[in-house]
């Protein structure tokens, strides 16, 4: 089953001006084609760097993205149509860091995924378990939980056009990386779920490891089967450091 490869960047709460402008004029000198590149950099930046990208095959993602549907009364917010507006194509849901930090719960996931659905932008939606989850043999059960939360408000029509991205907890921010088995053996078992839904949906369901991938774990992880590509953390600011990941993405189709 044929799925192209997707490298995405989240830049989180870093880059500034000058930053960005450097680092994107990196990449979109170098970037492999073949494959699809997505960043994902702080809101604020979204429009500089939509500018910067005109005449690219790179594509746009919000970190977040509001529940609600309309405009109001929700300071600080940033509804899925006004990335629409500026020409956002995705936008991340579900990230562990928003689940952790802000108390984002499955339903509330859930939600912002309608939400997306309804301006004609793609989520990126986040699932994973916590080490201590991990250890006491609960991997499975949380992530199904997850995704199921998921299918079950918007219906398993919406993953028809979504990206899914495996991200064990334990392996952001911290070096850990599970294993290209490990990390497999999650990815099998997510399709697999689909497979209960819609067969068809869940054959072409790109699915992504998100976890400290870096330029030398990434060509193992793409060689397995069920590994579509990457949701990159730290590496995807260093325009050097995402490339060698892109290229190994690429190489990866080959192969």
């Amino acid at each position: 089953m044929y799925r192209k490869k997707i490298v995405a960047g989240n830049w989180k709460m870093n880059g500034s001006v000058t930053k960005n402008v450097q680092l994107v004029s990196a990449l979109t000198q170098s970037a492999p084609d073949n494959i699809e590149i997505i960043l994902a950099p702080p809101a604020l930046y979204l429009s500089g760097v939509k500018a910067q990208l005109m005449g690219s095959s790179i594509a746009l993602a919000g970190q977040n993205v509001a529940a609600e549907g309309q405009a109001g009364a929700y300071t600080g917010e940033i509804s899925a149509q006004m990335f629409a507006d500026i020409g956002v194509s995705y936008a991340i849901v579900g990230h562990s860091e928003r689940r952790q930090y802000y108390a984002e719960t499955d339903s509330l996931v859930a939600k912002k995924c309608l939400r997306l659905r309804e301006q004609g932008l793609k989520p990126i939606i986040c699932v994973g378990e916590s080490l201590a989850e991990r250890e006491s043999g609960q991997a499975e059960a949380v992530v199904s939980r997850q995704l199921k939360a998921v299918i079950d408000y918007c219906g398993v029509e919406l993953l028809a056009d979504a990206i899914l991205a495996y991200e064990p907890v334990w392996a952001i921010g911290t070096g850990k990386t599970a294993t290209p088995h490990d990390a497999q053996a999650i990815h099998a078992f997510l399709r697999q779920l689909v497979t209960i839904y819609d067969k068809n949906i869940a054959n072409y369901l790109p699915i992504l490891y998100g976890g400290s991938v870096k330029a030398d774990n990434a060509a193992s992880l793409f060689s397995m089967p069920d590994i579509d590509g990457a949701l990159v953390g730290g590496a995807s600011l260093v325009a050097q450091d995402f490339l060698a990941i892109c290229h190994a993405a690429k190489a990866s189709m080959v192969g």
